[in-house]
């Protein structure tokens, strides 16, 4: 069953340090948390460096827009002011691979005006095109999770980004079927979970998101009262990093996705008879 939200897409950042787009995670200690196996109904997943690869191939795409202008500004320039260029588009964009084209299209006028060649920008749509079009890289573990998981709790996939790009990815993946519901959102907020919820019918203490993103898998789930568990991913973008909770019980954070299958292990037998 599908419930998608047509609403915008985004991608921001730079390379580089000074330009503060991405941040290395430092390997997450296991915190305590309650047993969560009796309580939750619905498991929603994130997709994006959650199940499958997909920052390190908007890092490489950057990389590769920085060098056509080399020679013009360096790489650290450019990607600040790509980053810049995002940051004010985002509430027009929104999270995608095409967002970030007309980002680097925009930034590539910036910097040259009128000067720059058709061979510049053809070159920035191909780049565009062909992250449209990088294949599905699974996760480590996510197969064999989803397969323990699947009919003894509901499994949802929560999202957001570009609306067809991220179909695209699911069924490259091979992973739809285990999924009960599809959420594709234009951002993730409390009001846009609470929407999510009321779609599932699902109360938010029964409700269980799994993301790599702070921000957007963590702080808002618990703002509205459900639970969270964080899974770093090796590399996140400035926009997504923010500090993590404190103090609290319907939070966990994990070294890797399965890790999440010793918090449901207690209970697994007897939901697989019970959840639908």
């Amino acid at each position: 069953m599908y419930y998608l939200a047509f609403l915008p897409v985004l991608r921001l950042g730079s390379l580089f340090e000074n330009a503060s787009r991405y941040q290395t995670l430092t390997q997450p200690a296991l915190k305590t948390s309650q047993s969560l196996a009796s309580t939750i109904h619905v498991i929603a997943f994130d997709a994006d460096d959650t199940l499958w690869v997909n920052e390190p191939y908007y890092q490489d795409m950057e990389r590769r827009c920085c060098e056509l202008f080399r020679d013009i500004v360096p790489p650290e320039e450019f990607s600040k002011r790509l980053f810049a260029v995002e940051m004010e588009n985002l509430h027009r964009y929104g999270f995608g691979a095409k967002g970030f084209m007309l980002c680097m299209l925009e930034t590539a006028l910036q910097i040259q005006g009128e000067s720059v060649s058709a061979t510049t920008l053809s070159e920035i749509f191909r780049l565009g095109k062909e992250l449209l079009e990088k294949p599905v890289e699974l996760l480590d573990g996510v197969r064999y999770v989803l397969e323990t998981l699947a009919g003894r709790y509901r499994l949802v996939v929560a999202t957001k980004g570009d609306l067809l790009d991220q179909e695209r990815k699911l069924k490259q993946s091979g992973l739809e079927p285990f999924f009960h519901h599809i959420e594709i959102m234009s951002d993730k907020t409390p009001d846009g979970y609470e929407k999510l919820l009321k779609h599932l019918d699902c109360p938010p203490e029964h409700f269980l998101m799994i993301g790599n993103s702070v921000k957007s898998d963590v702080l808002p789930v618990l703002e509205i009262g459900a639970h969270a568990v964080h899974v770093p991913f090796h590399t996140t973008w400035a926009h997504e990093t923010v500090h993590e909770p404190t103090e609290q019980d319907r939070y966990i954070e994990v070294e890797s996705l399965g890790d999440v299958l010793p918090l449901f292990v207690e209970t697994n037998k007897k939901r697989a008879e019970t959840v639908h």
